[in-house]
C-alpha cells in the first residue's frame, strides 16, 4: 500500500494550476496567498524567495537552477532577482497565453530567470498529518546529483516548456501533477534516519508502517489496537505509544480520520449511495456513518456531497 500516494490523493480537490514566469533583472513579483499549496521550479537562472512582513520567522531563500520550492499552506511571498528589489503585483498585461502554458513577463533588460510557478488544490481544512507535519517552506536543490528522480522530472519539464512539440500539452500537466509526489518523497528521504521525526520516521518504522498500510488498505475492517499491535509484533501499550508518538494521534483516532477522509473522497468523486459509502468505511448502518461524518465535517454526508457538487 502506497501511503504517500493515498494521503495526497485524499487531499486533492482539483487539478494544479501553473504558469511560466520570466523575469529580467531588476524584477520583483509579489504573489498573494493561494488556496492549497504553492510551488516554484527554477528552470533557468537564479532568484530569491522572500517571505512577506507577516512571516518574520521565515528567512529569504536563494534559489538556483533546478531548485524546487513547496509552500505547504500556499503562503503569500515575493520572488525577485535580489532581496532589495521592489516587488510589484502581477498585472493582466504581463500575461501572454501560450501552449502548453501561458507566461508572465516582468522586469528590465538584465540577467534572465525562468520559473514554473503554480499551486496544487489541496484541502487545507482537513490536511493529512503527513502534509501538516511538513515545514511551511520546503526547499529542495537538485544540483550535484541530489534527488535524481526529482531532478529528472525538472529536466523533463524544462525540455517540454522550452521546446514544446507534439504532445507537450498533455505531457506538461501530467509532469506537474506527478511533481508533487516527487517533492514530498525527496523531502522524506532527505531526513536523516537518526533524526527523523513524525511521518518521516513513521513510514520507515518496522512497527508503525505495517499498521498504517493495513488501515489504508482496508479501512472498513474492524481494526482494534490489539489487532494492529499484533501486526506490529508489539504489546498493545507499546504499540499505542509508538504509533501516537510518530503519527501524532492514537491508532483509533487515525483510523477514524482515514475512514472519514475516504468517505469524503467517495462522496466527492462517486455517485455511490450513502449505505455503500458507509459499508466501505467500516460502518454497519447509514445512521452510524452519518453521525460519525457529521461529527468530523460539521454537516451530514448528503449535504456535504451537494455542497461539493455545487462548488
Amino acid at each position: 500500500m502506497d501511503i504517500l500516494t493515498e494521503a495526497l490523493g485524499s487531499m486533492r480537490t482539483g487539478q494544479p494550476r501553473s504558469v511560466r514566469t520570466h523575469g529580467r533583472a531588476p524584477w520583483g513579483l509579489r504573489l498573494p496567498k493561494v488556496a492549497g499549496a504553492g510551488f516554484h521550479v527554477v528552470l533557468h537562472g537564479t532568484c530569491w524567495l522572500i517571505p512577506l512582513e507577516d512571516a518574520p520567522h521565515l528567512a529569504p531563500i536563494a534559489l538556483g537552477p533546478g531548485d524546487v520550492v513547496f509552500l505547504r499552506n500556499g503562503r503569500g511571498h515575493i520572488l525577485a532577482d535580489h532581496p532589495g528589489t521592489p516587488a510589484e503585483e502581477e498585472r493582466p498585461d504581463q500575461f501572454s497565453p501560450g501552449s502548453p502554458l501561458g507566461t508572465v513577463t516582468i522586469g528590465g533588460d538584465g540577467p534572465s530567470t525562468r520559473l514554473l510557478c503554480g499551486n496544487y488544490h489541496l484541502d487545507q481544512a482537513r490536511p493529512h498529518p503527513l502534509v501538516r507535519q511538513l515545514p511551511e517552506v520546503v526547499h529542495l536543490a537538485t544540483r550535484h546529483g541530489r534527488h535524481p528522480e526529482l531532478s529528472a522530472a525538472v529536466q523533463l519539464l524544462r525540455s517540454e516548456l522550452e521546446n514544446p512539440r507534439s504532445g507537450s500539452a498533455g505531457i506538461v500537466p501530467a509532469l506537474i501533477d506527478s511533481l508533487l509526489l516527487y517533492i514530498l518523497r525527496a523531502w522524506l528521504e532527505e531526513q536523516p534516519p537518526a533524526a527523523a521525526r513524525g511521518w518521516a520516521a513513521a513510514l520507515g518504522d518496522s512497527a508503525v508502517a505495517p499498521a498504517l498500510a493495513a488501515i489504508h488498505e482496508d479501512p472498513a475492517a474492524q481494526w482494534t489496537v490489539e489487532s494492529l499491535a499484533a501486526r506490529a509484533g508489539l504489546s498493545r501499550a507499546a504499540f499505542a505509544r509508538r504509533f501516537t508518538a510518530l503519527v501524532g494521534e492514537p491508532p483509533m483516532a487515525y483510523l477514524t480520520r482515514w475512514r472519514m477522509t475516504t468517505a469524503a473522497k467517495l462522496l466527492r468523486e462517486s455517485a455511490a449511495p450513502l449505505i455503500t459509502v458507509a459499508a466501505r468505511t467500516g460502518y454497519g448502518s447509514e445512521y452510524a456513518f452519518a453521525k460519525a461524518f457529521k461529527r468530523e465535517y460539521g454537516e451530514a454526508p448528503g449535504r456535504y456531497r451537494r455542497h461539493v457538487q455545487a462548488a
